[in-house]
């Protein structure tokens, strides 16, 4: 007797596996590759920003810091200027024309900076006058010290078999490295100095002092600084290895376009058509350091702390950290 597909007469033969759908008709979710699916109502999943907002207003975030550079570069000054209050040093006698005592040694401070309901602990380790000595050999060696030693001590806190909630972060995000503003090519120290800490931390290079150069001067010698960096293949950050979004990539390649920095710091407002503004008095007049006019201090200041934060730490964590963590645990595997 003839039999239909849909006769009780053969369960048996009947797989138990649903009849295959049609490509075009099967649901976006279950389609493989497909980035998203259409929603067919509000559902809410943006308030997790909203959440994480508001779990980092509660917690505050930490953004650890170092400069270096030669003596009488302004380096505290600048440190100062970034974040618009004595974060760096203080003088040593207080009055009208404060003077920031010189740096004898490598030191840290520590302050909780907040703005707006948001807490950032921040930290700055302002290093002695590099490269001051007549005989500068392995003159970075303290500071390659003091970077690695804060990678060590994060690793034994994230190898203990009960380890805290949240590590205290010391490890530096960014390193800070003043040039002299010679107006001519980068010297044998600077190269050194900037090949062997790119390896292990975020370098960015400013020229310090700038208003002592002329706008000519200071083109030519920024183009002579990038020139010197490709040619001895010094991955200064941001470095163009990292970039994975095509967005970030044209940001990035804007920036390094100019760097490094010309910048002028200045802790001392003077008034100027009115208004209050940061700056340095001359005979000729008040050098405004947060006009682009003037000096990059804006360029450097938005680097630092309004686009790239973020982006510093989680290199520093994902790349700079990870490769000291991937060495030491090798180190200790060894027989």
């Amino acid at each position: 007797l003839p039999t239909h597909a849909g006769s009780s007469l053969e369960p048996e033969e009947r797989s138990m596996e649903p009849p295959a759908m049609p490509e075009e008709e099967m649901p976006l979710s279950a389609a493989p590759g497909l980035a998203g699916c259409q929603l067919f109502g509000y559902v809410g999943i943006e308030a997790v920003l909203d959440q994480m907002k508001i779990k980092t207003m509660k917690t505050g975030f930490e953004f650890n810091i170092m400069v270096v550079g030669q003596s009488g570069l302004g380096k505290s000054t600048m440190v100062n200027t970034l974040f618009k209050s004595k974060v760096s040093r203080k003088a040593s006698q207080p009055g009208q024309e404060e003077r920031i005592p010189k740096t004898v040694q490598l030191q840290s401070i520590t302050h909780v900076i907040e703005e707006k309901g948001v807490k950032m602990k921040l930290t700055v380790t302002d290093t002695p006058g590099f490269g001051d000595q007549i005989n500068n050999e392995n003159c970075w060696d303290p500071i390659i010290k003091y970077i690695n030693e804060q990678y060590e001590r994060y690793l034994r806190e994230e190898i203990l078999i009960t380890r805290k909630r949240k590590i205290p972060d010391t490890r530096v995000h960014g390193c800070v490295y003043f040039v002299p503003p010679t107006g001519h090519w980068l010297r044998p120290l600077d190269l050194e100095f900037m090949r062997r800490l790119s390896k292990i931390v975020n370098v960015v290079p400013v020229i310090a002092k700038a208003d002592t150069l002329t706008l000519e001067e200071r083109a030519e010698f920024k183009q002579r600084i990038q020139e010197d960096l490709k040619t001895h293949a010094i991955s200064v950050y941001p470095q163009e290895d990292f970039d994975q979004d095509p967005d970030d990539r044209v940001l990035n390649d804007r920036i390094r376009e100019k760097i490094p920095f010309a910048v002028v710091g200045a802790d001392q407002e003077h008034q100027v058509n009115g208004k209050r503004v940061l700056g340095r008095k001359t005979k000729w007049g008040i050098i405004e350091v947060e006009n682009l006019a003037h000096c990059e201090f804006p360029l450097l200041r938005d680097l630092l702390i309004r686009s790239h934060l973020q982006d510093l730490k989680d290199i520093t964590h994902n790349v700079h950290y990870e490769s000291y963590r991937v060495r030491r645990l090798n180190e200790s595997n060894r027989p």
